[in-house]
């Protein structure tokens, strides 16, 4: 069990700046990388090939042993502590001599978003200011756990919203004007990323002041990252006799963004069957939830909350659900992937568990709805549901209330880039 740093109990996020490991700046390019859980072992393999400085020999150890080698052998996480070591020894990480905080802008479609890197303390998760609101797999969560323990090193960070903020806003647009360390435009999805250090004393004694104001954190992306990382520095924490609170592992790597410059995109599905009813029956059913309307063949994207676009046999429908199948004033109930779970997917598909039944797939909104047509017409599946996306409001609205939002809510574009930014617990 962690300890807090202060003699008294806060009510507030604590962070810290932290001596981050990087790469110089003429081999970020080569380091870089999606993170973990984006690509498969396959995807990560092939963008890995030819280059030993990748990240993913790190990240997605895997890639290090032969096809069909399984990601939780041990062998494969021992493998990603032989090659961090290796990266540092041959200088292409470098640990920075004082305590950092690093500002990352990413832009995408021309708009940027600007995060701070920073140290969160495990224990506000405990206390529920890093406030959730997605459920994690337990698996998932042991894979990331055995990583970080074996590398001693949180190798991406999680994904935080904070509530905007004026004085963490006049800082950021200061160092915006300035050249940043790392400027590279990723190959894979052609978004642009940047670093920058905060090495400014006053400013860094400023950010933590600011987020010692706040009473929340929110994840946005990064659940498992997030709690693999906790029931480390637990763990640790119980290891150790002298534990103070104040150690390192008791933090871990976050990119804190303001709440209002995050984008989320829909996050679409597909089906493969219409569970026993013609097209002319699922209509039908449909009608009696929903005001159906046929748009066409040309592709229709929802325009408000509580609107849905279907794709069924080479056409576009509206469906906007109908006054009474959704309370706006409850968290959960007012989201359209619960709409949706509830009055077409489990109430006429039969469709139960989202995570696994195998009938149901998801899209993320930045494939588009060209891919929504393209899994449909190619007879991979029946039909196709895009909904609207979730907005920052709803989640930080779940978050505060201790709810859960249903699976597959949320898609946040662009993901982060991982070895970047490395945070070593000791």
């Amino acid at each position: 069990m962690s300890v807090t740093p202060n003699k008294e109990i806060t009510t507030m996020a604590t962070i810290k700046p932290f001596r981050g490991i990087r790469p110089p700046k003429q081999y970020v390019e080569k380091i870089e990388s999606y993170p973990y859980d984006v690509l498969s072992s396959e995807e990560a393999r092939k963008a890995a090939e030819g280059n030993e400085m990748s990240f993913y020999h790190i990240n997605m150890p895997e890639i290090n042993f032969p096809e069909g080698t399984a990601s939780n052998d041990p062998r494969v996480y021992e493998s990603a502590n032989q090659q961090f070591k290796k990266f540092m020894d041959k200088g292409w990480l470098i640990q920075d001599p004082e305590e950092y905080y690093y500002l990352y802008a990413q832009t995408m479609n021309n708009k940027t978003q600007y995060g701070i890197l920073v140290g969160a303390y495990a224990d506000d998760y405990h206390k529920g200011i890093i406030k959730r609101h997605e459920l994690t797999r337990r698996e998932k969560e042991d894979d990331r756990m055995k990583h970080i323990l074996v590398t001693d090193a949180n190798m991406g960070p999680a994904f935080f919203a904070y509530p905007d903020d004026e004085v963490l806003n006049e800082i950021i647009s200061r160092y915006a004007t300035t050249t940043p360390e790392y400027d590279f435009v990723a190959p894979e999805d052609g978004f642009r990323h940047q670093l920058w250090i905060i090495k400014d004393k006053t400013d860094i004694d400023t950010i933590t002041r600011e987020f010692s104001k706040m009473p929340s954190l929110y994840i946005a992306d990064g659940h498992h990252r997030s709690a693999a990382a906790v029931r480390v520095a637990d763990e640790k924490a119980k290891a150790n006799p002298y534990h103070t609170g104040k150690e390192e592992y008791n933090y871990f790597m976050a990119v804190c963004f303001p709440a209002s410059q995050l984008t989320i995109l829909d996050y679409n599905r597909v089906v493969k069957d219409l569970n026993g009813l013609t097209p002319e029956e699922f209509l039908i059913q449909l009608d009696k939830d929903f005001v159906v309307k046929e748009m066409g063949t040309d592709e229709y994207r929802p325009r408000q909350l509580h609107e849905f676009s279907l794709y069924l046999d080479k056409r576009w429908y509206s469906l906007t659900a109908r006054p009474g199948t959704y309370d706006d004033s409850d968290p959960i109930s007012c989201l359209d992937v619960d709409i949706s779970s509830r009055l077409i997917l489990d109430k006429l598909m039969g469709i139960k568990d989202l995570r696994a039944d195998k009938r149901v797939d998801f899209v993320g909104g930045l494939r588009g709805m060209k891919e929504l047509e393209r899994r449909v017409d190619s007879g991979e599946m029946r039909w196709a549901l895009a909904l609207y996306p979730v907005t920052m409001k709803q989640i930080m609205n779940i978050a505060d209330r201790g709810a859960i939002m249903p699976p597959k809510a949320t898609w946040f574009e662009p993901k982060l880039r991982s070895g970047l930014v490395i945070h070593k617990l000791s």
